[in-house]
């Protein structure tokens, strides 16, 4: 490898960034208002003057057609609006609840109210029921525990599909009636 090479970043590694206002170098554009309108082919400088006028920003949203396709709008609103639907995307997910056999009527009420409140946010809940050494031969009375669980939360979630054995472990997915939205 030269040594020009080693320091120009690969094809891969460049993150695509859009071009904004003075950024954009290619002449003419073709031009959409705030409003989804084509202002049609238009010089680099006019399409800035254009923005300029309206309190705008001119971004680049198509650079590989011929002309590049570049937007009126305002690019910071627009960063703004992409990174909470980024967050909102990672937000909900799924949470585990971990059960045993022989676990408390106090505690399964706690490990109950928890659930309540991942799935009234939104998130879906695993309830995951562990067996150790001899309690394999109790299934039976654990699919009772499970399906009292299920009863108790039954005005917030259904369950996705009957309890089912994985191993020494009982796992049953939950997930909310309504979402976070609506």
């Amino acid at each position: 490898m030269d040594a020009i090479a080693r320091f120009m970043p690969s094809q891969r590694n460049v993150r695509k960034q859009q071009r904004v206002n003075d950024q954009i170098h290619i002449s003419p554009l073709l031009v959409i208002d705030e409003e989804g309108k084509q202002l049609g082919e238009l010089d680099r400088d006019e399409a800035l003057r254009i923005a300029d006028e309206r309190g705008l920003d001119l971004v680049e949203v198509a650079p590989d057609l011929r002309p590049p396709v570049c937007r009126l709008m305002d690019f910071s609103k627009h960063r703004y609006r992409q990174s909470k639907k980024r967050q909102k995307q990672h937000t909900l997910g799924i949470k585990e609840i971990r059960l045993r056999p022989k676990t408390d009527k106090h505690d399964l009420e706690v490990k109950i109210r928890k659930a309540r409140e991942f799935l009234e946010k939104g998130h879906k809940v695993l309830i995951n029921l562990m067996f150790r050494g001899r309690e394999m031969a109790h299934i039976d009375f654990a699919k009772q525990n499970m399906q009292a669980v299920v009863d108790s939360l039954a005005d917030v979630a259904k369950p996705e599909a009957a309890p089912r054995m994985a191993g020494r472990r009982m796992n049953l997915m939950l997930a909310p009636l309504k979402s976070v939205h609506e």
